[in-house]
């Protein structure tokens, strides 16, 4: 049976970290809504190959209506982690336990959200300190599963070992 998966996405995104999960996520049989502050506009990725048309606006959802988050990289999250809309929305599925996949810078969001206290985790170099200093045990792997809940990757590169425990911890769930 596929689960509802939020999005939450704004402009400078990193493209494929965005497009090779929502294809492989879709493709399992799992439904995406892309979410930011403006229902029907269109996001750009930072390397300009991806445009993404926003599902839903950010006021307009519910994170108890999705079973399951994606937080793609590049510089989306850290845009996204000033507004605290979506550091409540992203909060809401650590606390309660949910399937939470982020990606690269993807993990700041839940670093605003004080949600890896305790965490095992990785995410791109630049942000390994800030993920220490949040209190996650930083593994540098392409891939780290925390509690069957919690997948990150540092980068690109880690996409299809990504996708993988993606998939697997959704199945589980």
């Amino acid at each position: 049976m596929g689960k509802k998966v939020a999005v939450l996405l704004t402009n400078m995104f990193e493209d494929v970290e965005y497009t090779e999960p929502a294809e492989a996520l879709k493709e399992a049989g799992h439904e995406l809504t892309v979410i930011e502050k403006e229902k029907g506009t269109s996001v750009t990725g930072k390397q300009g190959e991806a445009k993404v048309e926003i599902d839903a606006s950010i006021d307009d959802v519910k994170p108890e209506d999705f079973d399951a988050l994606l937080i793609p990289g590049g510089f989306s999250p850290d845009i996204l982690r000033d507004d605290e809309r979506f550091v409540t929305f992203s909060k809401h599925f650590m606390d309660e336990k949910k399937p939470v996949f982020a990606i690269c810078h993807g993990p700041q969001l839940l670093i605003t959200a004080k949600t890896l206290d305790g965490r095992k985790a990785t995410g791109y170099k630049s942000i390994q300190v800030d993920l220490e200093n949040a209190g996650v045990n930083f593994v540098d792997e392409e891939v780290v599963v925390c509690c069957n809940q919690l997948v990150t990757s540092r980068q690109p590169d880690d996409i299809p070992a990504f996708n993988r425990e993606a998939l697997k911890v959704l199945e589980n769930k």
